[in-house]
């Protein structure tokens, strides 16, 4: 955790500022009239470009992220897989309407699918007349979804259902509000033979609203029906791709340059045989096995599955880095000499990928409907697994047999080459760091004197973590702000970034912080998800050379960069200052070599991340609580003085004179154009 002040003066100053709810919140400084000098040189020998890939986002099916958060699949257990092979089973959260002397529920090893063999078998003891009639509204099964469907007035939902009875069925399907009491939509299911198991489709058109709903399958008709794989996807997805809408928005309009994924601890596996395995999560929905995901503790029915994140890669115009498992969990390792059949496993996925439409592989994608490779550059070779018995010897495996199937391929290591040359060969190394948010403010030096040549960083999960972090602060997304500047300062060696967890259900929170949370119906952002958008028009754009001087360096840090934007086509020098000390700074800026527009002062903008209390956080009732403001910048010019807020994150746009794209390697025409 972060250091304390160590003195009843300093705790009982920042108690009266009202900007430090912890202790440790004060250790960034207790300075006065602060001021500082950032000298920002624009010349064609000091910039460079930064990667379009810098700052991206990492996906792990973690918190329910995808089951019951991106992924828009309504129902949970879809399949009554996730009670185990063994039978009888248990079938949460499906439940039952009417008592056992109406129905009686029960599993089975009878379905059709030969990857997931258990059915849901009704037996329905009640009808429609004679001595014992079933109730009103009958007897039958009730699914609640992820702690409540979100069903809204004027959406279609499709159901998909596979059923099997000796007779004819009459079966209502209807959504419902959590009692059962308030119908939302409804529709009849009539078949007269489906001796045999027969997939059925019914379109659920919503009357009303209700965040809490669910879905009921009901009869009043005597005799047996099994049930299996069952359904219920809204219509409006993204693209029609399975996304939900909200949650797909909020990571799109972070800009990211490429997304990590499926994890994260959820690729190893607490013991090997619940890993994710990518062959069990391709083809139909309704034929996918599902797993245990016995990291985090809970079931998926892997709809997201392997095409289907590359397709959120697609839809969110980001590089796919796919992570993969080596042979390693956290429990249990496969010997260097065992691990051919892995390796094969891992190159029919690339084949998955990258393979034409007439490869065996790829040949199973085109058929899911998508013919056209994905473009797929990079995969890491497991997860945090440097330093086990096996990581080594496998990795290398791994990497000589890729590098030969696909050379243009960049592979990432899971051990740290940031302070010590890495033993073996390598496109990148991952780099991992959760800490209090001293640690991670300070650590935007951390790759100031790693080496220039050789294998580059990805940092691919980063965030204040303990009690600096709450369930998403303000302090927080500061201490990463500055990480991130540094980050960005360093681009050279840093070739990628990104913070985890990237999103959780408040229903299942197995981690804190995370940058977006949600529920059935709502979603919000973080401070540190606000924060990230300071940096999503880095990729590509252009480092200038800044310096900084203060008698507070400790607690400032600031970048300088030139960008593009789209939507005017129009060039700006952007200036990212985070004041970490809770003391305003009076900061003089100066930039040589660069001509302003002269509407600059007009189209010139100060967006600021701050709030009252360094502790403060987002919530459903107050979303935007801690959010970016943007602020007319009255002064702008190329000499001028700015006051930074304590505890504040603050972002300079200046129009340039150029209207031509930056400079990059061997083209100086955006310099020849704007000194």
């Amino acid at each position: 955790m972060g250091s304390s002040s160590g003195s009843s003066f300093t705790v009982l100053l920042c108690t009266l500022i009202g900007l430090c709810a912890l202790n440790q919140c004060c250790g960034v400084g207790l300075e006065a009239n602060v001021t500082a000098q950032l000298f920002v040189n624009a010349s064609k020998v000091s910039a460079r470009q930064i990667p379009q890939s810098l700052f991206g986002v990492f996906f792990e099916e973690i918190n329910h992220a995808g089951e019951g958060g991106l992924w828009a699949e309504l129902v949970s257990n879809r399949g009554f897989e996730a009670g185990g092979q063994n039978i009888p089973s248990n079938i949460d959260p499906w439940s039952k309407i009417g008592d056992d002397s109406s129905v009686i529920l029960s599993t089975d090893r009878s379905s059709c699918f030969d990857r997931n063999k258990i059915a849901l078998h009704m037996e329905v003891l009640c009808d429609s007349e004679g001595p014992k009639i079933c109730p009103t509204g009958g007897v039958g099964i009730y699914n609640p979804g992820f702690w409540g469907m979100n069903i809204e007035e004027g959406k279609n939902y499709k159901l998909v259902l596979h059923v099997r009875s000796l007779n004819a069925i009459n079966v209502s399907a209807s959504l419902t509000d959590s009692t059962g009491s308030q119908t939302l939509a409804s529709a009849k299911i009539l078949a007269s033979d489906v001796s045999n198991w027969t997939k059925l489709e019914v379109l659920l058109e919503a009357k009303a609203t209700n965040h809490n709903s669910r879905l009921q399958l009901t009869t009043t008709q005597k005799g047996v029906i099994w049930f299996d794989q069952v359904s219920l996807m809204p219509l409006d997805t993204y693209k029609g791709h399975g996304f939900r809408n909200d949650l797909f928005k909020m990571v799109a309009d972070m800009k990211p340059g490429f997304i990590r994924f499926p994890g994260g601890c959820f690729v190893e596996g607490e013991w090997l045989r619940n890993a994710f395995r990518w062959k069990d999560t391709v083809g139909p929905w309704a034929e996918r096995p599902g797993h245990f995901g016995d990291v985090w503790n809970y079931w998926t029915d892997d709809g997201l599955g392997h095409l289907e994140f590359f397709q959120l890669a697609e839809d969110l115009g980001a590089e796919p880095i796919w992570v993969f498992n080596n042979g390693i969990s956290h429990q249990d390792e496969v010997e260097t000499s065992n691990i051919s059949p892995f390796i094969q496993e891992i190159l029919d996925g690339l084949e998955f990928a990258k393979g034409d439409a007439s490869t065996t592989w790829g040949s199973v994608r085109a058929a899911m409907g998508h013919p056209a490779p994905f473009d797929l550059k990079y995969v890491a070779i497991g997860n945090e697994d440097c330093g086990k018995k096996y990581y080594r010897g496998n990795y290398l495996k791994f990497y000589n047999a890729i590098k030969l199937a696909y050379p243009d391929i960049k592979m990432i290591s899971n051990c740290d080459g940031s302070s010590t040359k890495l033993d073996h060969p390598a496109d990148m190394y991952d780099y991992h760091i959760y800490s209090d948010a001293n640690n991670v403010f300070s650590r935007a030096n951390a790759f100031d004197h790693s080496s220039r040549s050789g294998p580059k960083a990805f940092v691919s999960e980063y965030a204040v973590t303990g009690k600096d972090a709450g369930q998403g602060s303000l302090l927080a997304s500061l201490a990463e702000a500055g990480f991130l500047i540094g980050i960005e300062k360093n681009s050279d060696v840093v070739e990628m970034a990104s913070y985890a967890p990237l999103f959780v259900n408040v229903n299942d929170r197995r981690w804190n912080p995370d940058a977006i949370v949600f529920n059935s119906a709502q979603a919000y952002g973080t401070p540190s998800y606000w924060m990230q958008h300071f940096f999503k028009e880095s990729n590509g754009a252009t480092l200038l050379n800044s310096t900084l001087r203060s008698d507070s360096s400790a607690s400032l840090i600031a970048s300088a960069i030139i960008w593009k934007n789209t939507e005017d086509d129009k060039h700006y020098l952007r200036l990212k200052l985070v004041n970490f000390g809770n003391s305003p700074v009076n900061l003089k800026i100066s930039v040589q070599g660069l001509d302003l527009n002269s509407k600059s002062a007009a189209s010139s903008k100060k967006t600021v991340l701050t709030s009252t209390n360094l502790m403060d956080e987002n919530s459903f009732a107050q979303p935007n609580k801690v959010a970016p403001v943007k602020l007319d910048l009255e002064n702008a010019d190329r000499n001028m003085d700015v006051v930074l807020s304590p505890h504040s994150f603050t972002s300079i746009d200046l129009l340039t004179a150029s209207t031509i794209s930056p400079w990059t390697e061997g083209d100086d025409s955006f310099y020849r154009s704007s000194i």
